[in-house]
């Protein structure tokens, strides 16, 4: 296993992958953690997951960098991934008492009640795009609700892993409640089946979560899943084009356009179709892609050179079915994972870009003749993560959002993005469960109803 840098092209570092012997002994460790973690009180967890925050601020340039190293993150979004983890650490110290006190129902018995209960060892299986976030947005409620969790992390971000387990060594969290292991994707089925992981929590392609849920389901253990995504943003006729071109820009973008709930198809009312299409295009040619550690870079490469590939290759397989290419599509000559801001238009069904997740910075544009066949081409995928609708109807957008999309998180004139605050999670072949909110902390707990006579 090694680190590669994305911008260069140069190896980093080499990791020795672990044996099972090895992985069975931290699985060991972190059960031994968990026994006493489990009794502490909230007031004692809290504690110890503020100063996790704390550390998480205090060190934010220097995680920034190594994202920016390891997976090709702008620093100032690295620097903004940081400060949003120290924030839902802090969130779930102070609200894992109040979301996990017991609930008392009135029944027939003299009392009864439902109480929240940690699992055990919770089996987190992170990517590399948020290579922070994904895992504090995952750890910081599971941990607070007793849990101890095992990270297997993407390999090409293992300098992240250790930094953030460095942090709960620096701490003081009991030895192993936290942990990496460091083991190709295929060994992830062996710790799925150890009788110490209790569940699993994965964020990554629908093809993967395929294979885990299948994992899971084959020995009967919990599974959060969030995966791929293909968010489409409609466009009304009535919507605020500068803002919601503005908008659908920097959705399409965010981490190099590398994101699950990043804005990928354009659905455009005919009526304002030419004029959302030139502002658009002409925003998107306005991007500065340059090294990631470089001051004002909005876009750097992407994670890695397959990645790339596998992109331009979808962008030239829609050409040929007939999408035509407003800006970008070629692979820039020098060193580096680097792909430019790229448009295409005149998407219809059965197109790659129309039926495929674009997991980079490549937008398709869809035009519809009114609202009803928006909302049926919005509908028209096997994804089903987020969804944006833009329209000065404010009513008109709420019951479009509310009842219309069929996805996990929808939003009116805004960029689809997780709110520790909400629940986060899709639907279809974007997964099950639900993380973040109250809901999230609730996946990995036993809850328990008990009935005195």
């Amino acid at each position: 296993m090694h680190t590669t840098d994305p911008t260069t092209g140069k190896r980093i570092k080499v990791y020795p992958e672990f044996s099972l012997r090895k992985v069975d002994s931290i699985l060991n460790r972190a059960e031994k953690s968990f026994q006493s973690w489990r009794l502490l009180s909230f007031k004692d967890r809290r504690v110890m997951m503020m100063k996790v925050a704390g550390i998480l601020r205090r060190n934010k340039d220097q995680y920034a960098k190594l994202m920016a190293q390891e997976m090709g993150k702008p620093l100032a979004q690295g620097q903004a991934e940081i400060e949003k983890c120290a924030v839902v650490c802090n969130f779930y110290a102070q609200q894992a008492e109040h979301f996990l006190s017991p609930e008392l129902i009135h029944t027939e018995a003299s009392k009864s009640f439902i109480t929240y209960l940690p699992l055990g060892i919770v089996l987190a299986v992170m990517p590399w795009n948020f290579p922070f976030w994904q895992v504090f947005r995952c750890v910081a409620p599971t941990l607070m609700a007793g849990n101890a969790v095992v990270l297997k992390h993407a390999s090409n971000v293992c300098g992240c892993a250790l930094a953030i387990e460095h942090i709960f060594k620096e701490v003081g969290f009991p030895p192993g409640l936290f942990s990496n292991v460091f083991i190709s994707s295929p060994k992830v089925k062996d710790l799925i089946e150890h009788p110490l992981v209790k569940a699993v929590s994965l964020t990554g392609s629908t093809g993967a979560g395929m294979s885990i849920a299948s994992h899971a389901g084959a020995v009967l253990k919990k599974a959060v899943l969030e995966l791929g995504g293909s968010d489409p943003y409609i466009i009304l006729e009535d919507a605020d084009l500068e803002m919601a071109v503005e908008t659908c820009v920097n959705s399409r973008l965010i981490n190099g356009g590398q994101s699950c709930i990043a804005a990928k198809r354009f659905i455009v009312e005919d009526s304002v179709f030419n004029e959302f299409e030139e502002r658009f295009t002409a925003r998107m040619q306005l991007q500065r892609i340059g090294p990631p550690l470089h001051e004002g870079i909005n876009l750097g490469p992407m994670a890695r050179h397959d990645l790339r590939d596998h992109l331009h290759g979808q962008v030239q397989k829609s050409i040929k079915q007939g999408a035509k290419l407003l800006l970008g599509g070629a692979i820039p000559l020098g060193k580096g994972s680097f792909y430019p801001p790229t448009v295409l238009t005149h998407v219809r069904p059965g197109m790659v870009a129309y039926q495929e997740e674009l997991f980079g910075p490549v937008a398709a544009i869809i035009k519809v003749a009114d609202e009803q066949e928006a909302i049926q081409t919005a509908n028209d995928t096997v994804f089903g993560l987020g969804a944006a609708v833009f329209t000065r109807d404010i009513k008109r957008g709420e019951q479009i959002a509310a009842k219309e999309l069929q996805a996990g998180c929808c939003f009116v004139n805004d960029f689809v993005k997780s709110d520790f605050l909400l629940p986060f999670g899709g639907i279809k072949q974007s997964g099950y469960g639900r993380e973040l909110g109250e809901l999230g902390i609730r996946e990995f707990v036993n809850i328990k109803t008990v009935y005195v006579k």
